[in-house]
């Protein structure tokens, strides 16, 4: 009786949960050229606060941010050593409080913006002491505004404050835990936890906030879970990861412990095909995926239809009858 009374409740009040399947081809826009919405090498992306993507250009040495559909809103940037210009910008990372950062990789560089693109400041230099770069290839903020760098060529991640001071790195070359072979892309999740592509590896590895290694997956090849150089990571809201799979043409997805989810793309010009992509990014509730087509010179968005179920569905309820 009592068990009964407990289920009748429980009915009563779950909430429905959304469970996301399949990533469908949504839309795209970009060509190449220079003018606005067009790219020269699209790389790094993030979708913003404000429900903007902002977009890396790196073979036209600026950003560009749109609406999630394409919709072109607005550039900052030209090629330079000077304040608020680049030379081969490879990715992009919002704050929550609207702050740009952009990751200056030629001038080995960190710069930061408002949302508009005024300039706010920077740092870095090349080298390989604290706040040193050797061409820096993707960065991420956390809530807390700490930002995390990959440094490419120094086979490491170091991390900051929101305008720069240093706060400490983690890494070294290698094939071991916690060690890189060229790192890539970086993300960060909703518990803190910091998630790398390790490219020449071709792993994902994650850490805690001040790098303590917490585990990692994926290995060379074309099956589920392997990986051909991957790109950039991006991770929604409920822990859902991102990969972009560069050399075969694909984005797969995984829980937040490596388990394999799911993927779509190939290779191709057509609609859902990929020609080497690089950035990837997720809006909050992960129903959006948001892909740098880099060689194909354009920005493909795919969507999954959410199905709203219980956890009684799931078997999480029953489990205790």
């Amino acid at each position: 009786m009592e068990k009964l009374k407990l289920f009748a409740f429980l009915m009563a009040v779950v909430v429905p949960i959304s469970v996301f399947g399949a990533y469908d081809y949504a839309g795209q826009w970009g060509s190449d050229g220079g003018a606005d919405g067009q790219f020269r090498s699209p790389t790094g992306l993030d979708f913003g606060p404000f429900g903007h993507v902002y977009v890396a250009d790196r073979g036209n040495d600026r950003i560009q941010y749109f609406t999630d559909t394409g919709g072109f809103l607005g550039k900052w940037g030209s090629t330079g050593t000077g304040d608020g210009q680049f030379d081969k910008p490879r990715d992009v990372a919002l704050a929550s409080d609207g702050k740009v950062y952009v990751v200056d990789t030629e001038n080995d560089r960190v710069q930061y913006f408002g949302h508009f693109g005024n300039y706010l400041g920077q740092w870095g230099a090349t080298g390989n002491s604290n706040g040193q770069f050797d061409r820096p290839r993707g960065l991420a903020v956390a809530d807390d505004g700490t930002v995390y760098v990959t440094d490419h060529g120094n086979h490491r991640v170091q991390y900051f404050s929101a305008t720069g001071t240093y706060l400490g790195e983690w890494g070294s070359n290698g094939g071991a835990d916690g060690q890189f072979e060229n790192p890539r892309g970086v993300d960060v999740a909703l518990n803190g936890n910091v998630y790398v592509i390790d490219q020449d590896n071709h792993r994902v590895q994650y850490f805690t906030d001040d790098g303590i290694f917490l585990g990692k997956w994926g290995s060379f090849g074309t099956g589920d879970g392997q990986f051909d150089g991957p790109g950039y990571i991006a991770i929604a809201n409920d822990g859902t990861v991102f990969v972009s799979d560069t050399n075969n043409n694909r984005v797969q997805y995984f829980n937040a412990s490596g388990a394999f989810l799911g993927e779509f793309g190939t290779f191709g010009t057509g609609n859902g095909q990929f020609d080497g992509p690089e950035g990837v990014a997720v809006n909050p509730d992960g129903s959006r995926v948001f892909v740098a087509d880099n060689n194909n010179e354009r920005i493909q968005y795919f969507d999954s239809a959410s199905t709203s179920i219980t956890p009684s569905s799931l078997g999480r309820i029953k489990a205790l009858f």
